[in-house]
């Protein structure tokens, strides 16, 4: 099965291998999604959104096993200050489902940042736009095909 976040890739020639793995709808946490693809939480990130008060919205890929830092967010996006945007807001700015968002052929085109730790992985896990599914991917080739800064985003 393809997704839009896959056909973006192949678009753009981006190499990348898709992942499945088995979805409980009443534990959707990045955590469960790690172990399930034997993955180290710090390897496997998940997309947040945020709105930022001078700016507006944006995501944040940070991993699994972390917080965002809000403060962080707000200084590499410009804003004085971010805030996450309510879970029923989310399908209508994405196009995506809680569980499947990313940052990847997104509904528009969103302002995108990411935690450095993901630069530190030869690849990383990230969601392909579709629960039980990711894409295991170069942390470059992703911050080309998503239009990406780098950040220092989460909180331990």
């Amino acid at each position: 099965m393809k997704t839009n976040a896959a056909r973006l890739l192949d678009r753009l020639q981006i190499p990348y291998d898709l992942l499945t793995y088995e979805v409980d709808p009443h534990d959707l946490a990045a955590e469960r999604v790690a172990e399930k693809l034997h993955l180290p939480p710090a390897q496997v990130f998940k997309t947040l959104v945020a709105r930022g008060d001078c700016h507006g919205v944006c995501l944040a890929v940070i991993p699994a096993d972390r917080r965002l830092d809000l403060k962080a967010l707000a200084k590499v996006s410009g804003d004085r200050k971010v805030e996450t945007v309510p879970l029923k807001e989310i399908q209508a700015l994405t196009g995506y489902i809680r569980g499947g968002v990313t940052a990847l052929a997104c509904k528009k085109p969103y302002p995108v940042y990411v935690d450095q730790s993901a630069s530190s992985f030869e690849r990383i896990a990230v969601s392909a736009g579709k629960r039980g599914y990711m894409l295991l991917i170069a942390p470059a080739d992703y911050q080309q095909a998503a239009a990406a800064t780098w950040g220092q985003l989460a909180l331990v």
